[in-house]
């Protein structure tokens, strides 16, 4: 395993007090959303009856397991919602042949590897987002999460050398910054440019 990474900037802002019964409905409906949309990527189709099951799953989730309050401060924006959505299918296919591949070649044994990756942004939203679309392409698993330090432990196959690692990291920061450029608040993206590693600092 890598060494100990830096603790990350804390980025989660102060407590959201008095947000009222429109602010819980309204993160309630987010949690809803992802959870549905986390079921059809589970089923690997997207059908009226896999939305209408994940709507129940979400629902009875929400009600028998509350998940903890996670203020959702960014703002939906379309466009970069559709490239994180295009890019995933895009990154999951050619992860899906390239598992193939390594399972029909004769003889050939993958090296794997776990690797620490800080994200820049850690807040329990990003975490949880940014944890789940990477653990969905084929052969890279989340092992763990330190929550305080926003690190996530991965486990990725068929490495070769420190430059496969390296790959690996910055995919997962660019699914990150996709995350946030799809959902994120301003003060989020702000942040995320300003901790860049094109900008000069370590990521």
């Amino acid at each position: 395993m890598t060494g100990s990474p830096e603790p990350a900037p804390d980025t989660r802002g102060p407590a959201v007090v008095g947000r009222g019964r429109l602010g819980r409905w309204r993160d309630q409906a987010v949690a809803l959303g992802w959870l549905v949309v986390v079921w059809n990527l589970l089923w690997g189709d997207i059908t009226w009856a896999n939305l209408v099951g994940g709507l129940l799953v979400g629902a009875a989730v929400l009600a028998f397991y509350p998940l903890p309050a996670v203020s959702f401060g960014g703002r939906i924006r379309p466009w970069a919602l559709l490239v994180f959505a295009g890019r995933f299918a895009v990154e999951l296919v050619s992860a899906s042949l390239h598992i193939a591949r390594i399972a029909v070649q004769p003889g050939y044994r993958p090296r794997g590897a776990i690797i620490a990756v800080r994200l820049r942004v850690a807040t329990d939203l990003n975490l949880a987002l940014t944890a789940e679309a990477v653990s969905l392409v084929p052969g890279t698993l989340i092992l763990e999460v330190d929550r305080d330090s926003g690190t996530l432990y991965l486990h990725v196959l068929d490495t070769h050398g420190p430059g496969d690692l390296d790959v690996a990291r910055a995919r997962t920061l660019a699914v990150e910054r996709r995350i946030v450029r799809a959902v994120g608040s301003t003060a989020e993206l702000r942040h995320l440019d300003v901790t860049s590693p094109e900008k000069g600092t370590r990521p």
